[in-house]
């Protein structure tokens, strides 16, 4: 079974002073898939904080994603964090999610999420938005599992 984290940053969230609304996405489509939420938890917009957080949990789950922070304002740092915590970039996950997105609105190309592992977690920067949240997740639930096997070094062959 895959264990997962589900890190949401919100300055106001973070406060109670809104609802998370995409983080309870991410936790209800994921337990539907049998993946079991094993950490979630809502962070203001901190680097040093993130940082923190991606570097222990990396160590015990199987996937972090996080939501929030992946546009252009200058509090949106989740990207950045993540690269600096990340041993491989795996660009066709945020790309895939991008080209989705782009099919609904050109405010798609503005996300700077990023996916990547460290050691053997892979973590995936969600946008925001709930509607965002759920349709990322439609893009890429089906191969998170086929990524963690080979993350923690399946030797499956991947054709079909």
């Amino acid at each position: 079974m895959i264990k997962a984290a589900i890190l949401t940053l919100s300055d106001k969230g973070s406060k109670g002073l809104r609802v998370d609304e995409s983080g309870k996405i991410i936790k209800e489509v994921l337990e539907d898939a049998g993946i079991m939420v094993q950490f979630y938890e809502i962070i203001p917009d901190e680097k040093e904080i993130l940082k923190d957080k991606l570097i222990s949990l990396s160590g015990k789950v199987d996937l972090i994603l996080t939501n929030g922070g992946t546009g252009l304002s200058p509090r949106d740092i989740t990207p950045d964090v993540t690269r600096e915590v990340i041993d491989r970039e795996i660009p066709g996950i945020a790309e895939a999610m991008r080209l989705e997105g782009l099919k609904k609105t050109p405010r798609a190309m503005l996300s700077r999420a990023v996916a990547g592992t460290r050691g053997d977690c892979l973590i995936v920067n969600l946008p925001g938005s709930p509607k965002a949240v759920r349709e990322g997740l439609d893009v890429i639930l089906d191969v998170i599992p086929h990524a963690i096997e080979k993350i923690k070094g399946s030797e499956e062959d991947c054709a079909r």
